[in-house]
């Protein structure tokens, strides 16, 4: 194995100082757990740690390793290393979780993945299919320069005409996005999908509990390597294992992630990814006759135009208006917390000379 095959590209080899290679060893991370990664370079797997001036120095969860990262660390004994450094990335997938902490602030940002290649974004036909969730999740790929690709899974339980609905369905809204129909039972699809993986890149599978995405990434690798729980006699449904990120490597040569299910798909400050993926409302937006023009009650809306006239489906309309609503909801929320944040460091500092000029 070399660097190429766990997915070293230009990109990366352009980030890095010769010099880097003296002093540390060059590795991918291919799990998390618990504050723990696992590492790997092309001779050895780790078990490595941050260092405490990392954790020290960290502003946000965005600072920290996250699963497909690059990183230099140092050999410990006892197959141990320790990371001193992540490497620029080339792409991230993250998103918003949680309504409130215990401190009562707003939601957090979760690193899903990095230095992905192809988003797999996963619905089954017999749980979660919506259009609508599809495009958040092509939001997030968007912001975060990760090409999407669809698997609509499950398609056993569909008769020949459902598919055919679907698919079209599917290829009305997304017109120019790869769309692969998979089943685990007879193979469906899966000859398509191993073709799709090319190698030394990497693949991330991303969608709800129980779509399948580890019964895919298991045929993909050809035995059991992640394990998936019985299906449910009452729901027809598999119950999802996967609890943390892995990397698998496939003996074609391409990389796959497979992700415990998101519920929720919250929006992590993708205001950008929402303009590029809904491209077509972007620029007809430009023909408004108000430059500032929200796209909702203005007179000489381009974009409400469209939708009247059937150019823009009225479905991918209101969701566009909800993503762009909530991107913008968190984006005033962040500016606040940081606005809080410097009130409170101009209170701190005042506290300080306050302090000093007590006379005891």
């Amino acid at each position: 194995m070399s660097l190429e095959d766990l997915g070293f590209g230009e990109f990366f080899k352009a980030k890095i100082n010769k010099s880097d290679f003296r002093d540390f060893l060059l590795a991918r991370v291919v799990a998390e757990h618990k504050g723990l990664y696992r590492v790997k370079n092309p001779s050895e797997e780790f078990l490595a740690k941050i260092t405490g001036k990392q954790i020290f120095e960290a502003v946000n969860r965005e600072d920290y390793p996250a699963v497909g990262d690059w990183v230099l660390i140092t050999k410990l004994d006892n197959e141990q290393a320790v990371i001193e450094k992540v490497l620029p990335r080339q792409t991230i997938i993250k998103r918003r979780f949680g309504d409130k902490n215990r401190q009562g602030e707003k939601s957090d940002i979760q690193i899903i993945a990095t230095n992905i290649d192809v988003g797999f974004v996963i619905e089954s036909v017999d749980r979660d299919y919506s259009l609508n969730r599809f495009e958040r999740y092509f939001s997030i790929l968007e912001d975060g320069g990760v090409k999407g690709a669809i698997i609509l899974n499950k398609i056993d339980l569909l008769l020949n005409e459902e598919k055919e609905n679907k698919l079209r369905e599917i290829k009305d809204r997304f017109p120019d996005t790869d769309i692969i129909m998979t089943s685990i039972i007879g193979d469906n699809g899966l000859a398509e999908l191993k073709k799709y993986i090319q190698p030394g890149q990497t693949y991330c599978f991303l969608g709800s509990s129980g779509v399948g995405k580890s019964s895919l990434i298991n045929k993909l690798l050809g035995r059991e390597m992640i394990k998936t729980g019985e299906i449910s006699l009452s729901t027809e449904r598999g119950k999802h294992t996967t609890t943390a990120r892995q990397m698998y490597f496939l003996d074609n040569g391409g990389i796959v992630i497979d992700n415990p299910g998101i519920r929720e798909v919250g929006l992590a400050n993708v205001g950008g990814g929402i303009g590029n993926f809904f491209e077509e409302i972007t620029s007809l937006g430009q023909k408004c006759k108000y430059t500032d023009c929200t796209h909702i009650h203005e007179p000489g809306c381009a974009v409400i135009e469209a939708v009247k006239t059937g150019k823009i489906e009225e479905a991918q309309y209101n969701n566009y208006l909800n993503l762009k609503r909530e991107a913008d909801y968190y984006e005033l929320d962040d500016l606040a917390k940081k606005e809080k944040d410097r009130s409170f460091g101009k209170f701190l500092k005042q506290a300080k000379k306050d302090f000093k000029r007590l006379d005891y």
